[in-house]
This record gives C-alpha cells, sequence and structure tokens, in this order.
C-alpha cells in the first residue's frame, strides 16, 4: 500500500524554488552568485504600508478575523475593482487568502471535479497544473506560439474545448512570457468561453506591471455572462513589493465566494490580521507609492532586451509585462560547455549555474522547453553581470 496519497504523488517539486536555494547555497559560501531565478520585486514595501501593519500590531489587531478577511478589506478591494478594472463587486463576493497562490487553489478546489479538463495556455505559470492535478482535473495545455508573442488564439481555444472542459485559467500579464491580451484579444477569447459556458479563474496579480501601450483587459468586464464565470485573483504581493505578507484575494460570482468561504474556515481560516490591515494601507495608496518601482522594471527591461539583441546563439519574444524575459535555448542542444553535454532547458540551466555562478529557471515545467525564464527583478548592475556572462556561456559552447 502506498504511504502517500495519490493526490500528493502528482505534484512535481517546483523548480523555481530548488533553483533558488541552490543559488542562495552557493552565496553563503562567498560566490557571487546572479540569480535571474526569483519571482519577487527587489524593492521593499512602501514606508507608509509597513507603518500600517506597525500600527496594527500596537493596537492589538492580531486576533482571528472573520474567515474571507475583514470587512474593511474586503470594501477596499471592491474599491479598488471598481476603480482600477470597471468592476462592480459587493463584499460578499470577495474572499481574502494566504497569497494569490493560496486563492488559484482555493478556486479550482471549488470548482473542478474528478475528470473535469482545465485548459492552461502555454507557456503557463508552473504551480497552475499542480494545482489542476492535486484538485483531479486534467490540465489541457493550448500552446502560444512564439509569432503571436506566446499566446493563444480563439481558433486554438475552441479546439481545444471538449465536453469535459470545466474552467480556463488565464494570465494577463503573464508569468512566465511577461505576454499582454488587448481587449480585443481577451474580447474574442471570451466569446468562445462563453458560447461553451466555460468558467475562468482570470489570475491578474501582475496587472500594474505593464511597459507598453497595450494594457490588461479584464475578463469578467466583457459582459455580464462572463462576469458570473469568472472568478477574479489578485493581491498585493507583485504591485507593492509584499510577497511575504502574504495577502491575496479573489472576487467571484456570491454562490462560488460563499462555498470557497466555508472551505477556507475550515482549511486555513483566515490570513494573517495583521498583514489585512496593511493591505488596506496598499490599496488606498496613491501611485506615487509604486511609480519608481515601475520605472526601474522597465529601465531594466529595456537594458536586458538590448543587451540580449547582441548576443549570438539565442533572442526572446519581447515581454509587454510582469517582469520575466523568456530566452530561446534551443540552439546550445547537442553542444557542450567545457565538456558538459547539454540536451535540453533543464541541462543549460543547472551547466550555467555551474560553470558561470547564473541561476536562471529552465523553461519545461513552464511548458517551453526551448526556453529559460529570467526575472529582471534584481538591480541594473547584477542584471547585467548575468547577461554578460550568459553571453560568454554561449560563446563557449562547442
Amino acid at each position: 500500500m502506498e504511504i502517500l496519497a495519490k493526490r500528493i504523488r502528482t505534484i512535481s517539486p517546483s523548480q523555481t524554488l530548488a533553483i533558488s536555494a541552490k543559488a542562495k547555497a552557493m552565496k553563503a559560501e562567498g560566490e557571487y552568485v546572479v540569480n535571474f531565478g526569483v519571482g519577487e520585486p527587489d524593492f521593499p514595501t512602501p514606508a507608509h504600508i509597513v507603518e500600517a501593519g506597525i500600527e496594527a500590531l500596537r493596537t492589538g489587531k492580531t486576533k482571528y478575523t472573520p474567515s474571507s478577511g475583514i470587512p474593511e478589506l474586503r470594501k477596499a478591494i471592491c474599491e479598488k475593482f471598481a476603480r482600477d478594472n470597471g468592476l462592480v463587486y459587493e463584499p460578499s463576493q470577495v474572499i481574502v487568502s494566504n497569497g494569490a497562490k493560496h486563492s488559484i487553489f482555493n478556486v479550482c478546489y471549488a470548482l473542478v471535479d474528478e475528470g473535469d479538463e482545465v485548459i492552461i495556455p502555454a507557456p503557463y505559470w508552473l504551480t497552475y497544473p499542480e494545482v489542476v492535478k492535486t484538485c483531479g482535473g486534467v490540465p489541457v495545455f493550448v500552446e502560444g506560439k512564439k509569432e503571436n508573442k506566446f499566446k493563444i488564439t480563439p481558433e486554438q481555444l475552441e479546439a481545444a474545448i471538449t465536453p469535459k472542459t470545466k474552467l480556463m485559467i488565464f494570465n494577463s500579464p503573464g508569468n512566465p512570457t511577461g505576454a499582454v491580451y488587448s481587449e480585443e484579444e481577451v474580447r474574442a477569447l471570451a466569446a468562445v468561453l462563453e458560447k461553451h459556458g466555460v468558467y475562468v479563474l482570470s489570475d491578474e496579480i501582475y496587472e500594474r506591471l505593464v511597459y507598453t501601450d497595450v494594457k490588461p483587459f479584464s475578463m469578467a468586464k466583457v459582459s455580464q455572462a462572463m462576469y458570473e464565470h469568472t472568478i477574479t485573483v489578485n493581491g498585493v504581493s507583485k504591485t507593492y513589493s509584499m510577497t511575504g505578507w502574504r495577502i491575496g484575494y479573489l472576487a467571484a460570482p456570491k454562490e462560488i465566494a460563499k462555498a470557497i468561504d466555508s472551505f477556507q474556515s475550515h482549511a486555513t481560516s483566515n490570513a494573517c490580521s495583521v498583514a489585512q490591515y496593511a493591505a488596506i494601507a496598499a490599496l488606498r495608496s496613491d501611485e506615487a507609492c509604486i511609480r519608481e518601482m515601475i520605472s526601474r522594471f522597465a529601465e531594466r527591461r529595456e537594458a536586458a532586451l538590448a543587451r540580449i539583441g547582441r548576443m549570438k546563439g539565442t533572442y526572446c519574444i519581447v515581454p509587454e509585462g510582469a517582469f520575466y524575459i523568456m530566452l530561446v535555448v534551443s540552439s546550445a542542444f547537442g553542444k557542450s560547455h567545457a565538456g558538459r553535454k547539454i540536451e535540453n532547458a533543464a541541462d543549460f540551466a543547472a551547466a550555467l549555474l555551474d560553470a558561470k555562478k547564473v541561476a536562471v529557471v529552465p523553461g519545461g515545467p513552464f511548458g517551453a522547453e526551448d526556453c529559460v525564464r529570467l526575472s529582471y527583478s534584481l538591480s541594473m548592475e547584477d542584471m547585467t553581470e548575468g547577461l554578460d556572462r550568459i553571453d560568454a556561456f554561449f560563446n563557449e559552447l562547442s
């Protein structure tokens, strides 16, 4: 008899965290490691948000809260949806969780039954299929072609839908590609989903990190039918550099929100009370507190794209949002570095880390076998040094 349950045996460990852990261990030993692996802003949480958390501690706001979140935070989230997305929600439709990842799990747990198919555009954030499998669902991957900036088309979506399709996970701006779907593209996909009555988990965690004229558009905004079939997930981690505070949230039709609240009340109860009060300060901030961070990400993006453009043997699809670049490394496959054979992206990443002390994440777990993911959430100096080392690595292949 197996000791572990079938649902836990299906889960693959996160290669993002594994790469980051090895890079940190090498740094601890005194190595100068450039880590492109971690997906979190390298900026401090804005001071006024930190002060709100400290004030919550000082005033004793350290007890249990309602499992769905404190009323004032849920109200602030409704205000955010109305202000930024043109979406009207009541606080009863909002659930605050322990990070957006937790919200994503809650949605899949509430909607996905054994054997239900969940469409996931590829490349995808590596957690999506693991959550679907844990909930008994079947991930169905639809490839976003490079020639379409890693985005899928309505025709591809139509072809992927079957009678077993229950949900689509949609992420724009996207991790790992930085792809941003325009309003026109969102509406075209929504027309297909609406025709078939497919639900959507719209992960909008990177919505404020966009560097072109293409602006994100919420799937729930398309029509009343899509509003009733969309669960929008967001959080404060990326926009306000609050990854460790662990506050995510979702907005859903009332029946779904009520079911998720019931489940969460048994699974984890409430998110951290102190972090909830800090999140209120974040959501009610003006743009000034995040403007510099977004500006610096934009500068790094431009510098990285310029440097990659001068490399031999590799290229990337220009990302429009988030803080990731998918570097195409297939030209290295079948070659060697210092006698070490490279057959795939995982081999490339391992050899690069050992030889040049540069950490990148292999694209395989993201559904992009010929790529590695770079995060430009590190200093300009480290980023430049790391890209120089990658260039040198390519030049040394034989």
